[in-house]
């Protein structure tokens, strides 16, 4: 029962410090450059994990193809293509950036069917991914006669965010790498960092550190909090937990970010966009529906067991 009570402590802390990023992420906007905004945080968290990973006994160079190949995806995809979120939260409100993180584990599956041959989808898995477009398509609801549209475009990018870190996972996953998660994830963040940089002078940006407490206070917690520290969460609960239940945070990290967008920034939430969510959640719960009972036996059978 206390290995429980941690496990859902842990779940709670991730979901928080996840779900306050995107109202971080949108007070940062106010007064920084969107990809050097998004340079800045994982320059952070890779001097601080890089910087435990050397600190302690394990090897932490990425010196074989397994191990360059996980960090530049990782890099790429999982770390870089956050700049399409960086910049997409210009125009869509942070609870809606959140509601469509949820996409991450469906995208996850279709990336996976194409490039992880142990992967299948059954015709209810089918549905299961269906229900999800239609998820997609009452929270982003395109507008034919507007489509560049500041908020359409916003969330088009934001979808190819999600998109790009689902592929990343997948890719990493592929690779098969053996460094320890800690230099795994500081080198990633690290490549991920130096893109940022260089496509943030690319495309004109003004390099300038936060000037203001507000930016600072932004920067530094999502580089210590929403990063560095998240991640050590995120593993732990993944080597407890397992993948399955670890991805469901995906779904309460939107209800965190919504619920804090609305109370502390006065964001509009439509009913479209909720119903969205729960479309999307629902298609999951089809896709991953033989996981999810197996998960669910598992709980009751521990919670006898407690009991007992």
């Amino acid at each position: 029962m206390n290995h429980r009570f941690v496990t859902v402590g842990l779940f709670a802390a991730l979901s928080v410090l996840w779900g306050f990023s995107f109202l971080a992420i949108s007070v940062g906007l106010e007064s920084l450059e969107p990809i050097l905004f998004a340079a800045f945080r994982y320059d952070i968290a890779a001097v601080l994990l890089l910087g435990y990973a050397f600190a302690s006994e394990t090897p932490s160079l990425p010196t074989d193809r397994a191990n360059v190949t996980a960090v530049l995806a990782g890099g790429v995809f999982l770390v870089a293509a956050n700049a399409f979120l960086f910049i997409g939260q210009q125009t869509v409100p942070s609870g809606v950036a959140a509601i469509m993180q949820s996409l991450v584990p469906i995208a996850t599956s279709l990336w996976a069917l194409g490039l992880l041959p142990e992967e299948r989808v059954s015709s209810v898995g089918a549905v299961g991914i269906g229900l999800g477009f239609v998820g997609v398509g009452l929270i982003v609801r395109p507008d034919p006669g507007n489509l560049l549209g500041g908020n359409a475009v916003g969330r088009l990018l934001i979808l190819g965010q999600v998109a790009g870190v689902a592929l990343g996972g997948v890719l990493v996953q592929r690779a098969g790498p053996t460094l320890d998660k800690a230099a795994l994830s500081g080198w990633s963040m690290l490549v991920g960092g130096l893109v940022l940089h260089g496509v943030s002078t690319g495309v004109g940006e003004a390099f300038t550190l936060p000037t203001t407490l507000t930016a600072g206070a932004a920067v530094a917690y999502l580089g210590v909090f929403a990063t560095a520290i998240a991640f050590f969460i995120y593993f732990t609960l993944l080597e407890v937990r397992g993948a399955l239940e670890t991805s469901l945070v995906a779904y309460l990290v939107p209800v965190v970010a919504t619920i804090v967008g609305v109370v502390v920034l006065g964001e509009p939430i439509t009913l479209p966009t909720l119903v969205g969510f729960l479309v999307v959640f629902a298609g999951f719960v089809v896709l991953k529906r033989r996981a999810i009972a197996g998960l669910v036996d598992e709980i009751v059978a521990s919670g006898s067991g407690s009991g007992s």
